[in-house]
């Protein structure tokens, strides 16, 4: 009895301990998108210190993890985030109001035509 006692107790705190607490639903995105991005405090006016890699979805803009805003170059580069808003092509989810990207390829821009 002590041994079914011991285990059942054991049962319990593993289960206890594993427990996630979700703050806010996932909204997953199982298709590839195509955003706007640029640096989210120079272009899209969004609150934060320093520079920080975000995509617009939708028109509205959010800050991106699993990309950082130098994975894709110079930020401050002539054709960088901080000055001019790209093209991306993009998955993931929008999760507590930022976007979590599983896949992140910026678009290449077309040059111009003489």
């Amino acid at each position: 009895m002590k041994s079914f006692l011991l285990a059942l107790l054991l049962f319990i705190a593993a289960n206890t301990t594993n427990a996630q607490v979700l703050v806010s639903a996932p909204t997953t995105t199982d298709t590839i998108l195509n955003v706007e991005t640029a640096c989210g405090q120079c272009k899209f006016k969004l609150k934060g210190e320093g520079c920080s890699l975000a995509v617009r979805i939708n028109g509205k803009a959010y800050f991106v993890d699993g990309s950082k805003i130098d994975d894709h170059g110079d930020a401050h580069a002539e054709d960088g985030f901080c000055n001019k808003i790209r093209k991306a092509t993009v998955s993931g989810s929008i999760i507590n109001n930022r976007f979590v990207a599983t896949s992140f390829k910026l678009v290449p821009e077309e040059k111009a035509k003489h």
